[in-house]
């Protein structure tokens, strides 16, 4: 008790003027970069910190083309390094290190500058960028003259005299993340192409070259919904355009699920906000209004896909990130958000559906059938009452953790839950984990095969171990309030393992495609070998890693290979799941059909399918558990 004590006044007495700390910009960009970035990752979730770099980039350059300046944007990417030019008006000369250096500094804060709609309005973007990159250089080129300046870290190392230059007016920003933070960071070609389509298709008259590839729309979001959907659309797609406000939408012949995405200023706001809140009520407001009947919201929104863009002046998102819209007002003691979407749906939509008679003809009787649906599946909830009861009073595959995705907790992105087969792989990884923002689901083997039910969702209420799934993620009435950032599939890379993961897709696929169209499922990548000799141990996750962890190590070093996540110690597997994790995420793509793709992995054993396994077929011989060569 003394002890303890004498402890708190040494505490106390060592809180003093000297405890007191003021960061600079950049020190503070390094030490709280979530605050900037959200989460800093390596690249394989499509929210990780190096897209927002890349974002905060190139926002600037669509500012310039939104202002009427500048009708090309080029970017190139090349291992590590990122270069994106542009041909604006480039960055006033003398100011240019500020803006790229300095926070609070920039073009937007005045009315005069030509910036209407900006996508940056904070001062702070391209600072992040400068601060968490090892290598960052900026050139800006104003009529016939240039200023060139780079920084490491955020510290300036070379800034040079304006001069002459007889390139074309804009900015050219090269740089690198720093490896540093951003450990064994790589850029996923669809994540960087998604982002590359949606500036395109907000900015009809803009192209973006990127790695020589052009990306261009002349269509809008009308050509965004076309990509996404392929030919699995119910009638032809609903495009809705005045002043401000772009809209397509559609609804397909999938059964379930729901897909939003929504723009503010060309910005892709992926966690909504009150616009997004706003158009799904106003599309309900609207089609039960025209149809004279008071529909079920889920009925009137199952299985439709939406595109909409609206520009706000000054908008407040809550994060620098920009994800999720704050405003609102449309603009400064303006319009409400809410109030100008409800009339921009309203008018607009219930013209259409006057109009084009199909389309409302299609449309009620899609929500006719999913209002069928919902009330069989009522009832047979209502049946299994007893499996709801350990649903809703205890879960006990779930080993959750403290923070969740549908809260607004600074940890929110990192939550992640690691669905395991079995007690042994569940018990390593649980001993491993971090309690606050990692969870495990345990599977007891093989899930059950949901195509063969595809067409009744009832199936879920009657399998115990599903409900209990569904539970954990808190995905039955859609995945706004999904408790998990990343749903991350963990099994053995072995047959087995296989096929419970494709199982386990198979039963997002079918009944929440909307999880893995969001980006939020992965597969677990764990080491096959560990390589090791007295003084260094290397895993390896491909024999092509083991070949080369011998050469580094000796061909006497010590080789053991692991066949199943139960065979690897707690101490570890902690490497595994930490800040070395890695993931493959599961990517659809542009234009893939759900339902045939399904039908063919996981349907009837037809010829085309042996044809397929026979040609994919590998053989693989097993090491042995140890070896020393």
């Amino acid at each position: 008790m003394l002890i303890l004590l004498h402890e708190k006044v040494k505490t106390m007495a060592d809180y003093n003027d000297i405890s007191i700390k003021t960061l600079e910009s950049f020190e503070h960009i390094r030490q709280r970069p979530g605050m900037y970035i959200g989460k800093l990752g390596d690249g394989s979730a499509h929210d990780d910190g190096i897209y927002v770099l890349l974002k905060e980039v190139i926002d600037n350059s669509i500012d310039e083309f939104m202002s009427g300046h500048g009708k090309t944007i080029e970017v190139t990417i090349k291992e590590n390094k990122v270069s994106v030019r542009d041909y604006g008006r480039g960055i006033p000369l003398g100011k240019m290190v500020d803006c790229v250096s300095r926070i609070n500094t920039g073009g937007k804060f005045n009315e005069g500058t030509g910036y209407g709609a900006s996508i940056g309005m904070n001062g702070v973007g391209v600072k992040a960028v400068t601060a968490l990159s090892s290598y960052f250089r900026v050139q800006s080129v104003v009529d016939g003259k240039q200023k060139v300046a780079e920084f490491a870290r955020g510290q300036k190392t070379l800034e040079e005299n304006i001069t002459k230059s007889t390139e074309p007016n804009g900015t050219f920003i090269s740089f690198i993340p720093d490896s540093t933070l951003f450990e064994n960071f790589h850029w996923y070609t669809e994540y960087v192409e998604t982002m590359m389509w949606n500036y395109a298709y907000l900015n009809k008259g803009l192209s973006i070259v990127l790695n020589g590839r052009k990306f261009a729309s002349k269509n809008g979001l009308l050509d965004l919904i076309n990509n996404k959907v392929g030919d699995d659309g119910l009638y032809a797609p609903i495009y809705l355009q005045e002043d401000d406000f772009e809209c397509a939408m559609v609804h397909t012949s999938g059964k379930y699920g729901q897909e939003y995405y929504s723009f503010v200023n060309s910005q892709n706001t992926t966690q909504g906000g009150t616009h997004e809140q706003a158009f799904r009520e106003a599309v309900v407001k609207t089609v039960r209004d025209f149809y004279k009947r008071d529909f079920d919201p889920n009925d009137v929104r199952n299985s439709i896909v939406a595109a909409f863009s609206i520009k706000v002046k000054d908008p407040i998102f809550e994060s620098q990130t920009k994800t999720k819209l704050g405003s609102q007002y449309m603009s400064p003691g303006g319009q409400t958000v809410r109030n100008y979407i409800n009339d921009m749906v309203g008018r607009l939509l219930d013209k259409y559906l006057h109009i084009h008679n199909d389309v409302s003809d299609s449309l009620l009787k899609k929500i006719l059938e999913s209002e069928k649906e919902r009330k069989e599946i009522a009832s047979i909830k209502k049946s299994s009452k007893e499996v709801q009861k350990k649903v809703s009073l205890h879960n006990r595959k779930l080993r959750d953790c403290r923070y969740h995705f549908n809260t607004k907790d600074e940890r929110r992105l990192e939550t992640t839950i690691f669905i395991t087969e079995g007690d042994s792989a569940s018990g390593s990884i649980t001993s491993s984990r971090d309690p606050g923002t990692q969870a495990v689901f345990s599977l007891r083997g093989k899930s059950l095969n949901v195509y063969k039910n595809r067409n009744n969702k009832s199936v879920i209420y009657a399998n115990e171990e599903l409900s209990l799934l569904q539970a954990a993620l808190n995905i039955e009435d859609g995945i706004e309030g999904l408790r998990y950032n990343n749903i991350v599939i963990a099994t053995d890379a072995d047959d087995d393992g296989m096929h419970i993961r494709l199982l386990l897709l198979t039963f997002f696929l079918q009944f929440f495609p909307d999880v893995i169209k969001a980006g939020h499922i992965y597969i677990l990548q764990t080491p096959l070998f560990r390589v090791r000799n007295k003084q260094k141990t290397i895993y390896c996750y491909t024999p092509e890693e083991r070949v080369e962890a011998l050469k580094e190590l000796g061909q006497k070093a010590e080789i053991t290979r692991f066949k199943g996540l139960g065979e690897i110690s707690t101490h570890e597997f902690k490497d595994f799941i930490g800040k070395s994790m890695r993931l493959d995420p599961v990517v659809l793509e542009k234009g893939v059909n759900v339902n045939k793709l399904l039908e063919f992995y996981m349907g009837d054993n037809t010829p085309d399918r042996q044809q397929f396994i026979m040609e994919n077929l590998r053989e693989e011989i097993d090491e042995p558990e140890e070896e020393v060569a």
